[in-house]
């Protein structure tokens, strides 16, 4: 049976409340039985546990290292020349650069009598 991660947990299970659902303390659980009571919902057609994003670390369904694939997908150059990947950075370096000399050559103009 699914577990299932909400921005919104707590309106997720109003929901299934409203579909028929019954959730929350005191119903039977027969087969998500680490599902806290309070996340809980059972169906006609089976069971589901509503997480919270701050709850995800005690899933049992899904690792972290799973989620984490999918919501931080490490970073690849593959098919991005290294020039235009890395040409914002040097854009903003040389104007810092061009900026830091005129300030420089102005305050040198001014100090000279």
């Amino acid at each position: 049976m699914p577990e299932q991660i909400s921005k919104y947990p707590e309106v997720t299970i109003q929901v299934l409340q409203s579909a028929g659902a019954r959730c929350g303390p005191g119903v039977e659980k027969n087969i998500l039985t680490r599902c806290p009571s309070e996340r809980f919902c059972a169906l006609p057609g089976g069971e589901i546990c509503v997480y919270g994003l701050d709850q995800i670390p005690h899933m049992t369904q899904i690792t972290r290292e799973e989620l984490a694939r999918v919501a931080c997908p490490p970073r690849s150059l593959s098919g991005v020349g290294l020039e235009s990947a890395l040409l914002p950075e040097a854009g903003a370096l040389g104007a810092a650069f061009a900026l830091g000399m005129v300030v420089g050559a102005l305050s040198r103009r001014r100090r000279k009598p």
